[in-house]
């Protein structure tokens, strides 16, 4: 499988550091939330199958092994169509017409094979899976991933999946906006191409997060990896 070759510059490290620099995870008020790592942005053949997906498996399932271990929470997301307001999305924004489309759409919807998590993610019995309508978790209408993490006191999240450039990068904005301490896995995160995922990486370090790999995360944690 190809491995993203991460590229994240020393002056953007240097620059985030001003903003978002954490060397402690606190498990009691702690999440991780792993975007979208559903069949159909990972397996081959699904509408938007993606083999640097697949690659990230190892990274998503050891980080959640752990936060479980340390006495985090994790969290999953799918990304998902409904026609319900006010879950549905604009009309203008899925062109129906269009072949591609309305596989895509299909694959999305509640039931669909594909829009189940992929069956090699290892999800724990005291895990939690949201289903979002929209690229950031935060950004729904129906208000799962705030409602969550509000009940369980949660002030830091460390966030892992895909797309890096898409509903990761959303996600952790958003994050960052309502006060949360937010932390990318840079190496359990995935795109389309190294020039999205460095793109993406590159902005959230200097912005909205701190960028470490899985390694460094699972120290903070406790682990050796």
């Amino acid at each position: 499988m190809p491995v993203h070759k991460i590229d994240l510059p020393g002056w953007a490290v240097e620059r985030g550091r001003y903003l978002n620099d954490f060397h402690a995870i606190d498990p009691a008020h702690t999440a991780l939330v792993v975007v979208d790592m559903q069949s159909a942005f990972l397996s081959p053949g699904e509408a938007f199958g993606n083999p640097h997906a697949m690659d990230i498996i190892p990274a998503v399932n050891q980080l959640a092994g752990a936060m479980r271990d340390a006495g985090g929470q994790v969290i999953w997301t799918r990304q998902t169509v409904s026609d319900d307001p006010p879950l549905a999305m604009a009309p203008w924004q899925y062109d129906m017409s269009d072949p591609h489309v309305r596989d895509a759409v299909a694959a999305l919807r509640a039931g669909a094979r594909a829009h189940d998590l992929h069956p090699a993610m290892e999800v724990g019995p005291d895990d939690i899976v949201i289903d979002k309508y929209r690229y950031s978790a935060f950004a729904c209408p129906a208000g799962g991933l705030h409602d969550t993490l509000r009940e369980r006191g949660v002030e830091m999240l460390v966030i892992a999946g895909t797309l890096t450039n898409v509903c990761c990068e959303s996600t952790a904005r958003d994050a960052y906006m309502r006060g949360y301490k937010v932390i990318v896995a840079g190496d359990a995160c995935a795109a389309v191409s190294d020039e999205e995922h460095n793109a993406a990486l590159l902005n959230l370090r200097i912005n909205f997060a701190d960028v470490k790999d899985t390694f460094g995360i699972l120290q903070m944690l406790g682990k050796e990896g």
